[in-house]
């Protein structure tokens, strides 16, 4: 009785040469003239934004917006970081600064 045949069997096996210095496995090459992109200053801001949503400590988020959220915690001695209420304070109109996550949902 000979080995057990594996399905990797069926196909050649190939040697994979060493990628010049640097390459890791996996990475994928950058296009010709493209340079790596940073996350916006926005995106930065809305995600900062998004973990005071998920920060319990502060209190709940539902029916309220971030910045009657965050001055509610101020109230209460909870100490809500200042640069939330910084980012706030510089997006007054925008509902995607001002209203938490779970704003779309109802009560």
């Amino acid at each position: 009785m000979g080995r057990k045949r594996l399905i990797t069997d069926s196909y050649p096996v190939v040697k994979r040469r060493e990628g010049p210095a640097g390459h890791c496995k996996g990475e994928l090459a950058p296009e010709l003239g493209e340079e790596p992109q940073s996350p916006n200053k926005d995106e930065a801001e809305l995600e900062l934004l998004r973990q005071f949503d998920l920060a319990w400590q502060y209190g709940p988020c539902t029916g309220i917006t971030r910045l009657q959220r965050w001055h509610r915690a101020e109230k209460m001695g909870l100490e809500p970081p200042p640069e939330v209420h910084q980012v706030l304070k510089t997006h007054p109109g925008d509902p995607r600064f001002q209203f938490s996550l779970w704003h779309l949902y109802p009560l």
